[in-house]
């Protein structure tokens, strides 16, 4: 079974490439996607089927994915938040694990480990169904 998963990044070719590449690295359905902070939250509370996955770049063209990433601290039992952001910094990854982020990742060199995250979370799910 694919994982459910929603996309919060701004650059339209960068979220299409990403998608792309999710779909033929991981099993992934995708169940929607934003640009803005406040876009993703409105989406992500309507989205149905729930998601399991939520990735989110943490500079987007409005707000925040570090307030993204705070918002959903709390959520379902199986539920996964990960940053993917151009600035990996040790900094920049400590503060997203504050906030509830699972697991951080470089776009400009962490995209194998990234898909290799999503695909063990596809294997995960196969064993608990």
């Amino acid at each position: 079974m694919p994982i459910s998963t929603f996309l919060v990044e701004d650059n339209p070719l960068i979220r299409h490439n990403l998608i792309a590449a999710m779909e033929d690295e991981a099993d992934i359905l995708l169940v929607g996607t934003a640009a803005t902070e406040a876009e993703a939250i409105e989406r992500l509370d309507a989205c149905d089927p729930p998601w399991e996955l939520l990735v989110v770049d943490l500079f987007l063209e409005e707000g925040s994915g570090l307030g993204i990433v705070k918002r959903y601290r709390e959520r379902r039992a199986g539920q996964r938040v990960v940053v993917l952001t151009n600035y990996g910094t040790d900094d920049i990854a400590g503060w997203a694990r504050e906030l509830g982020a699972d697991a951080v990742f470089d776009k400009s060199g962490g995209l194998d480990d990234f898909f290799s995250f999503c695909a063990g979370l596809g294997a995960e799910a196969q064993g608990a169904r």
